[in-house]
């Protein structure tokens, strides 16, 4: 089928809005037959050409975002989950992730982002059951002989809901607002990796591990993890890396952070929420016990041991401040948490403008080897 984002969609989406617009102006006076036909007539012409403009903004919108990168994701009908077996507090079901085969993938260009430094490809995920697509950034030094020696520290990327791996990409432009920053050592050198969160329709799925339903944490925790290591000069120690996440990804990056010390060092949650249920679309929502199980100030005040990861939760006075506050009260050595008030909403533009400090930010708590 016709990609959504791609541009035989928007051309003919601009096509049907023109004759939307100028069918009235040529037809309208010579409309025929008695006059409820004729009004009826003009009414549909009217409904057509506003239809036509509504979804001229819909595509153009999300060509530049990538909300929705599938039909499937659009209405509702795209599943990504193969299997969901109960795979324990871990998510490993019981295996070791060193002693598994290593996961050899086939990389395309990412076009439509500039660089030409993007690359995405098809995983399959062993442990997780889930089938889905993740793209993967390159920093400048990666190609540079002085580094090839050298293993990379990676940042994985999580989009909001609706969003996709390109939201990152496209949406918040991390590749051109960051590489100059890699280039001129005022930001680390970065492998960034965004994968599909949007795995079970247009439900969101809290990242976590739902027996007989998804095993979102362990796709991004272990599968993604192990793909991107096994593929290129990545580190696989925790201290080398991070997670960050706007809305709702911004939880699931907290969330994964706190779960898992012994994969990531540091997260960093821009305009995110400690409750799930805060997300109308949110899988958790529909158990209470789920829901209050996955309350991130819950999971901080029933962790065995206090974390040892290192948080930055940025946000509005009620757009993720104020639960970044409540988070940073219940913590407790080693555990980080600082927490800054932000302006400009829940916006793409705000989290924009904030890449550059949080991306500094993390370099000081993810390291290369």
């Amino acid at each position: 089928m016709t990609s959504l984002t791609g541009t035989p969609v928007f051309v003919a989406a601009i096509a049907l809005t023109a004759i939307a617009v100028l069918l009235p102006l040529a037809v309208w006076s010579k409309v025929r037959g008695p006059s409820a036909v004729r009004a009826l007539t003009r009414v549909l012409m009217m409904v057509f050409a506003q239809a036509t403009a509504i979804a001229l903004v819909f595509i153009g919108v999300n060509r530049e975002q990538n909300f929705y990168t599938t039909w499937g994701d659009l209405i509702g009908t795209g599943d990504y989950v193969q299997a969901a077996e109960d795979l324990g507090p871990d998510g490993l079901g019981g295996r070791k992730v060193e002693e598994a085969p290593k996961v050899k993938q086939q990389f395309r260009p990412v076009d439509d982002v500039p660089g030409g430094r993007v690359q995405a490809t098809e995983l399959d995920g062993k442990i997780s059951g889930v089938k889905g697509d993740v793209l993967v950034y390159l920093p400048p030094q990666y190609d540079d002989p002085a580094y090839k020696d050298r293993k990379f520290p990676v940042v994985e990327l999580i989009p909001g809901m609706p969003g996709s791996g390109k939201s990152w990409f496209k949406g918040l432009k991390v590749v051109e607002k960051l590489e100059p920053l890699m280039k001129n050592g005022q930001v680390q050198p970065f492998i960034l990796v965004s994968a599909r969160t949007m795995l079970l329709g247009d439900t969101e799925t809290g990242c976590a591990n739902i027996p007989g339903r998804v095993n979102a944490d362990s796709w991004l925790s272990v599968d993604v993890r192990k793909m991107v290591t096994d593929n290129f000069r990545a580190s696989d120690a925790p201290g080398s890396w991070g997670i960050a996440g706007y809305s709702a990804g911004a939880y699931c990056a907290a969330k994964l952070a706190i779960s898992h010390p012994d994969r990531y060092a540091a997260a960093v949650s821009m305009s995110g929420y400690n409750d799930p249920g805060m997300e109308p679309a949110s899988l958790l929502r529909e158990d209470p016990a789920l829901r209050q199980q996955h309350n991130l100030h819950t999971m901080l005040k029933a962790a065995p041991a206090p974390p040892a990861v290192s948080l930055l939760i940025t946000g509005g006075e009620n757009d993720g401040y104020q639960a970044g506050i409540a988070l940073q009260q219940a913590a407790q050595h080693p555990t980080k948490i600082e927490v800054q008030k932000t302006t400009g909403g829940h916006t793409i533009d705000a989290w924009v403008r904030q890449l550059p400090q949080v991306f500094a930010w993390l370099g000081t708590q993810v390291k290369a080897p």
